[in-house]
């Protein structure tokens, strides 16, 4: 590879990482869409918002997934540990404005 080349391949790797992470965000907004539905569930059976189980279960996966993908598991399990803060954050300001009126 030259210098000519490696330019174009830097400048078509970062093009593409762009799109990748505009659905990345896509995806983030959609998932952090579902609180609602999500915390009106859990008030309906009487849940918290706080769910080990379903953490736990989450964190299982993620190490699956890490594995069998050969990716970082430790960074992995951080990304997904942000998306479910995320996800709590939102469920707690959708019960927040609600009790609010």
């Amino acid at each position: 590879m030259d210098k000519a080349e490696a330019i174009k391949t830097l400048q078509e790797s970062r093009k593409i990482i762009d799109q990748i992470d505009e659905e990345i965000i896509h995806l983030i907004r959609k998932r952090t869409s579902l609180a609602g539905d999500i915390v009106n569930a859990k008030i309906v059976l009487g849940m918290e918002i706080e769910d080990k189980k379903r953490e736990d279960y989450i964190q299982d996966k993620t190490k699956k997934i890490a594995e069998q993908n050969k990716i970082d598991e430790n960074c992995l399990k951080k990304i997904i540990k942000i998306l479910t803060d995320l996800s709590k954050k939102e469920q707690k300001e959708i019960l927040r404005r609600n009790s609010n009126g």
